[in-house]
């Protein structure tokens, strides 16, 4: 029994570590397995869903740690504010979603369609038009409200944190490069307030806690290298086209 819990929060790990940073929704994906296959309540496998983020955002912490501590020494720099800001609104919208939907979430398929389409405008517009120039030190306070106030939609299950995010910093005319970093790096403070409100840690089995969290930090560490290295060896337009067509694939397999 305590070797089944292991295999199975290492499983549920490695899919986490795999799709989080693809705009498919992690949270949507870990959710069905959950129900499909350990038969438990969607109020359970949201709480547990919301959890295996613990691994992949260290591998967020491990992987940006320089900018990290530069967040901490210039309190006053524009990626700080961002981080504080974006996080603060975060939680306008993404409060009260989880409190009002706890209890009847459903898969946000919807959502995930108009990301997806996002995500391919977004590729041919920066075709056609030229990449953007906006850097991170261009971000005014309008920017971060707007991704913030996004990024909290993304606690239903379906809707993909990277997805939203990174379609709107594109479509605010930040650059690819650029926006792959933010939207990666206001995660951390995102996912900590989900575990928080949540308070779901302490329901799961020890194995199966040390087995989500160390699978899903070694995948997600691995896959984001992989998605980053990938978004600097091809165009930021084919990059976004690629994601949207994902996400597309992924509504009509489930």
């Amino acid at each position: 029994m305590q070797l089944m819990e292991a295999l199975q929060g290492a499983v549920l790990g490695i899919l986490q570590g795999i799709t989080e940073w693809l705009p498919i929704s992690s949270e949507g994906q870990t959710m069905l397995a959950m129900i499909g296959w350990l038969g438990i309540s969607p109020a359970d496998a949201l709480s547990f869903s919301i959890f295996l983020h613990l691994g992949t955002m260290m591998a967020v912490l491990i992987r940006f740690r320089h900018e990290f501590l530069g967040i901490i020494r210039e309190r006053d720099s524009k990626l700080t504010r961002t981080v504080v800001v974006s996080t603060l609104f975060t939680g306008v919208t993404g409060v009260p979603l989880y409190l009002l939907f706890r209890e009847s979430f459903t898969g946000g398929r919807q959502a995930t369609v108009l990301i997806g389409l996002l995500l391919i405008a977004t590729g041919l517009l920066l075709r056609f038009r030229g990449s953007a120039t906006r850097r991170t030190k261009d971000l005014a306070l309008g920017d971060m409200v707007i991704l913030g106030l996004a990024q909290g939609f993304s606690i239903l299950p379906g809707v993909s944190r990277t997805g939203t995010t990174l379609t709107v910093l594109l479509m605010r005319g930040i650059s690819g490069e650029d926006a792959l970093v933010i939207s990666l790096i206001i995660s951390v403070p995102a996912v900590l307030g989900a575990i928080v409100l949540d308070g779901s840690i302490g329901a799961l089995p020890q194995r199966t806690a040390a087995a989500m969290f160390v699978s899903s930090f070694i995948v997600g560490y691995l896959s984001m290298n992989l998605m980053i290295r990938f978004a600097k060896d091809v165009s930021f337009s084919r990059f976004c086209m690629a994601l949207g067509l994902l996400t597309l694939l992924s509504v009509l397999a489930y």
